[in-house]
């Protein structure tokens, strides 16, 4: 039963990149079929809200269950989201200040912070 809930869990982890990644390469088709209009900027920012309340949450779940080293390596891991986030700006005619004074600064502090509670 471990075993099945375990591939289950990998399984699921590697959709949720794949539905992620169809975000990212075909934005209309995939906001649709996610179920709401691409110009629908309030579900859209719902949609994020949703997810940045989920990317605090699942660090200190980890946290809680297993301990600072394993929240260390959940902090570099989720450096990803601001990392993407500051290039997003930089791309999308955003504020370079914005880029790098928010996001980029926010990707540097979970790496290095993770660094210290992952190695030390």
């Amino acid at each position: 039963m471990h075993l099945a809930a375990l591939i289950v869990a990998v399984l699921g982890c590697a959709s949720i990149v794949v539905v992620g990644t169809r975000f990212l390469l075909t934005p209309q088709r995939a906001t649709h079929d996610f179920g709401v209009a691409a110009d629908d900027v309030r579900a859209l920012t719902a949609i994020k809200g949703v997810r940045d309340i989920t990317s605090g949450a699942v660090p200190l779940v980890v946290w809680a269950a297993t301990g600072p080293a394993a929240l260390g390596w959940a902090l570099i891991a989720a450096a990803l989201t601001p990392t993407a986030d500051a290039v997003i700006v930089l791309t999308r005619g955003g504020k370079p200040s914005t880029a790098f004074g928010i996001h980029g600064l926010t990707a540097a502090v979970l790496i290095a912070t993770g660094l210290v509670l992952a190695l030390w």
